[in-house]
């Protein structure tokens, strides 16, 4: 019997964890990742399923403590986060937070990415990350934990 393509084992995981999320927010999730995917090709994509948050990190090695973008989602609610935001100039005044890393950015759409300020700020993270990107190649997916109680993905019906 062959062994499993771990790509594909990570894509079903991945898959799984999207469809906890309500239909819109399943939509929402994918066209950012997708955008995300386009905007940085070489990047490993770490996921984690935790318990308040689903998230997908964008790190050039495997390790989370290189890990430059995040996207977090929660029902109706998608987070671009910046793990070095407190060192970014943000004269638009978009980020968010106040700890001594971390800055994020409320997504309203995967077209929220292409506003020119956002894109300056992701070029700036990326230019300032410890660990650059890789120049070439194709990231991985690689999920990380999955944690056994989470909060439920899908708002409570009315």
């Amino acid at each position: 019997m062959p062994e499993a393509n771990p790509n594909e084992t990570a894509k079903a995981q991945l898959d799984a964890f999207i469809a906890k999320f309500s239909e819109d927010d399943q939509k929402q999730i994918r066209q950012i990742r997708a955008a995300m995917r386009k905007r940085l090709p070489t990047a490993n994509e770490l996921v984690w399923d935790n318990y308040q948050y689903f998230v997908i990190a964008y790190a050039g090695t495997e390790r989370p403590s290189d890990v430059i973008l995040s996207i977090a989602a929660r029902p109706a609610s998608v987070t671009l986060f910046f793990s070095q935001g407190a060192k970014l100039a943000d004269p638009n005044g978009l980020l968010e937070g106040s700890g001594k890393q971390f800055r994020s950015i409320r997504l309203t759409s995967a077209a929220h990415l292409q506003d020119p300020r956002v894109e300056e700020l992701i070029a700036a993270a990326l230019a300032a990350a410890d660990v650059p990107l890789p120049p070439t190649g194709r990231g991985k997916l690689i999920i990380r934990s999955v944690s056994a109680k989470q909060q439920p993905r899908k708002k409570p019906a009315k």
